[in-house]
């Protein structure tokens, strides 16, 4: 006989009389699936691996008939699920941590599917850019040749700036003059290296890399000779250093493969969406400090906001790859699947507009000065979130 046969199992005493089952691990009877005595649960680990599967997508994503009673509220109902669970009723809806996990994943996930970041990268003008121009100013091996590469390369862009002047696209000139300001920083820096070589009698440097154009103390950049200082302790101001090194390196390589950097981004938004919700909410306990409800309210509030949106967005992306497999084509079906999805688009202020009014329960004008108040802050706090996200992506990839 197995000496491990399963205790909690039902047996029978000597007249045949089923008995209680018991807990393996501390021989308590039995009332539920965890002991009340030691909290063990009745199912181990030692079963089925569909078993196994199933519940842990029953912990981590809540994945039952739930799901099927939360998103369309989520969507279609602003602020009823938020009611719900502060009216007490929640075991019926997927829990606000949960939903937001599951969508944020799914969502961005989907969009790294869905996105295409393109061929083409991204010119002042196209017809007279040239993309290796700044290429050959880092890789020339005497000055005279960064001379004439330099020289070369401003002459197509003051040509480019010319006939935008007096066009509506004149906006663009600032675009250009950074270029040229980028062009003269390459040549003076590279100019420099090849000076410092010829001095010291070695052959001359090898090509530079692009990289972050920026100055430290009024000179470019440089990870040994001018690194950043960030006034903290000399870990920190390495590490720091490091990551630039690193995020140096990693555009180069993102020429030749933004698909990775594409995707590294859309990997780090699901974190920094995560880190914005208690800041979201603790805007919303000032915003309606007189409400006198509970932070954690705010969070509940702040969870469903989020989960919505990225439900909204997830409905765009699958409507925009629905588009480019059925309707690639302008003509009446293209027509169609844009005006749904600007009506997706459109529909998510709107929802957390109506969210907030039937949530916070005040009157139409205290609501849209709060709204507009709250949406512009937090639209200048995304855009930042955005930046770092671009950030810690361009260091990941």
């Amino acid at each position: 006989m197995n000496t491990t046969t399963d205790q909690a199992a039902a047996t029978t005493d000597s007249a045949g009389t089923p008995a209680q089952a018991t807990c393996r691990n501390c021989g308590s009877p039995l009332h539920g699936p965890h002991c009340y005595a030691c909290g063990q649960p009745v199912k181990g680990l030692v079963r089925p691996l569909g078993n196994l599967f199933g519940d842990f997508l029953d912990s981590v994503f809540n994945i039952d008939t739930r799901v099927l009673r939360t998103i369309p509220p989520l969507f279609a109902k602003p602020g009823f699920l938020t009611t719900e669970y502060f009216a007490g009723r929640q075991v019926r809806y997927v829990t606000p941590v949960r939903l937001f996990f599951f969508l944020a994943i799914i969502t961005f996930f989907v969009a790294q599917l869905t996105t295409d970041v393109g061929s083409d990268i991204v010119q002042v003008n196209a017809e007279d850019s040239n993309d290796n121009d700044n290429d050959d100013i880092g890789s020339a091996s005497t000055v005279a040749e960064v001379e004439k590469a330099r020289d070369a390369r401003l002459a197509n862009l003051a040509a480019a700036k010319a006939r935008m002047a007096n066009t509506p696209a004149k906006t663009g000139i600032g675009g250009i003059e950074a270029g040229e300001a980028q062009v003269r920083a390459t040549a003076t820096e590279r100019i420099r290296q090849l000076r410092e070589a010829q001095a010291k009698g070695e052959a001359p440097p090898p090509p530079m890399q692009d990289s972050f154009n920026f100055k430290v103390n009024g000179e470019r950049w440089d990870r040994q000779k001018n690194p950043l200082d960030t006034w903290g302790p000399g870990f920190v101001d390495g590490w720091v250093n490091d990551q630039i090194a690193r995020a140096n390196g990693n555009i180069q390589r993102l020429k030749k493969d933004r698909t990775a950097f594409k995707d590294a981004v859309l990997s780090a938004v699901p974190t920094t969406l995560f880190v914005l919700v208690p800041v979201f909410a603790l805007m919303l306990k000032l915003a309606f400090v007189f409400k006198r409800r509970l932070y954690m309210e705010h969070i509940v509030v702040a969870l469903h906001s989020h989960a919505f949106l990225c439900l909204d967005l997830l409905l765009v992306l699958l409507v925009r790859a629905l588009e480019g497999w059925v309707a690639p084509n302008p003509g009446a079906l293209a027509t169609v699947f844009g005006w749904i999805e600007g009506l997706l688009i459109l529909w998510m202020p709107i929802h957390l507009l109506l969210m907030q009014k039937r949530v916070y329960a005040q009157g139409w004008p205290m609501t849209l000065l709060k709204y507009f108040l709250l949406g512009t802050c937090y639209t200048v706090l995304l855009s930042f979130a955005l930046v770092a996200s671009a950030a810690i992506g361009l260091v990941a990839m």
